[in-house]
């Protein structure tokens, strides 16, 4: 029998990017608990933000619209930028939901909110460019690394419920060629007040007026409000245009049906934004084959336009939504009530509560300090049997 020889795998050498990206820190966590569970070890599962669809299945009109696409054979390449029928009923639903009034080309379509991200960034930056964004946040690291861009990181504040302030960006934003901003926020589930995010838009807008004097390339904003629909008690959404109609040209939406329908698999995205940097972005999408399935898209387009089913069930997962979120935070205050070293924000909107258990001053049996975050985590994990997602 032949033996193969073993490689060294120093010899294999890889792109500089390539070389020092990391993936996604959340979904190693989540791939670790899987493991632990797999194993048949007890583990209460909150890392990743997913649903458990024996709980929270898909709406089932949606379930029955994508059946009957692909019995009706709607397997074949969808178009570059989306089914016109699906983007004129987002077209609609966003007019509806959001009063927001963009036409079906100036909507493109894509399998989730990932491959939108990675084509905004590849639209707008150029290697060495500037990407601000404030932290905690999800990704942009990794996606201004793809695009060999420098990361400028602004670190927010509890107090602001982990949101930026326009005076927290104002420094940076003259160097940046894209302010990334996510509200309702992953991972803190909190979001923009209207002054803020006001004050900010304002900043973005008179920057661009600056730059277009001289010719130079626009600020863009990326806002990811794909959390926007799932918003409970007294919380209101805001985004940018609505509130700062100048700043249109320069504000690029991301969307979808992944968390406000339970459908993080079905893979339905949407992006709005200016004409031309859509154009740009459907062609990026189109070299790469990031398209939604079609019938996914056939779907969709239908399922969005029963607007009794979609208010339906946007009412029920509200509801549970809102009724577990607030029984973990009622919790979390009993136990700050009996002396627990444990802070909580009140739940605004999405799938997450942000909570600090400081255990800072504790050590486990081994003697372990558990004075960071990486350790304080795993000893939750194999010790409570609790995963959580720390941010910093």
């Amino acid at each position: 029998m032949e033996t193969i020889s073993k490689i060294d795998t120093t010899e294999l050498k890889v792109s500089q990017m390539a070389e020092n990206l990391i993936g996604s820190e959340i979904i190693k966590l989540a791939g670790e608990v899987r493991e632990k569970m797999a194993r048949g070890e007890k583990v209460y599962n909150f890392t990743i933000g997913d649903f458990d669809p024996k709980i929270f299945p898909i709406p089932a009109e949606l379930k029955q619209e994508i059946i009957e696409a692909l019995q009706k054979d709607q397997t074949n390449y969808p178009p570059s930028e989306g089914m016109l029928e699906l983007r004129q009923a987002v077209s609609i639903f966003l007019q509806k939901k959001l009063h927001l009034n963009y036409s079906a080309d100036e909507i493109l379509i894509a399998g989730g909110a990932r491959p939108i991200i990675y084509s905004i960034f590849q639209a707008i930056v150029d290697i060495g460019d500037t990407v601000v964004f404030p932290v905690p946040s999800w990704n942009n690291n990794h996606y201004a690394h793809l695009s060999h861009a420098q990361q400028v990181f602004i670190e927010t504040k509890p107090e602001n419920n982990f949101m930026p302030t326009a005076s927290e960006l104002k420094p940076f934003l003259s160097e940046a060629a894209i302010l990334a901003l996510c509200s309702p926020l992953n991972p803190t589930g909190t979001t923009f007040t209207k002054e803020n995010l006001t004050e900010i838009c304002n900043l973005v807008v008179e920057e661009n007026k600056a730059r277009k004097i001289i010719g130079r390339k626009p600020l863009y904003l990326m806002y990811d409000q794909i959390y926007c629909l799932l918003i409970y008690n007294n919380t209101i959404h805001y985004d940018p245009v609505s509130l700062v109609p100048e700043i249109r040209n320069y504000t690029i939406y991301v969307d979808g049906i992944s968390k406000s329908f339970a459908a993080t698999g079905v893979r339905v995205g949407w992006t709005f934004g200016p004409k031309r940097v859509i154009d740009k972005m459907k062609s990026i999408l189109g070299h790469i084959g990031a398209w939604s399935p079609k019938a996914e898209q056939v779907a969709t387009g239908k399922y969005l336009m029963n607007t009794a089913a979609v208010d339906r069930y946007l009412s029920h997962i509200k509801a549970e939504l809102s009724e577990r979120l607030n029984l973990f935070f009622q919790g979390f205050v009993q136990l700050k009530k009996e002396g627990f070293p444990v802070e909580t924000i009140a739940p605004q909107a999405a799938l997450y509560l942000t909570v600090k258990i400081d255990l800072s001053s504790f050590k486990t049996s081994s003697g372990t300090s558990l004075n960071n975050t990486k350790a304080a985590t795993r000893y939750l994990l194999e010790e409570a049997k609790l995963a959580i997602v720390p941010f910093s």
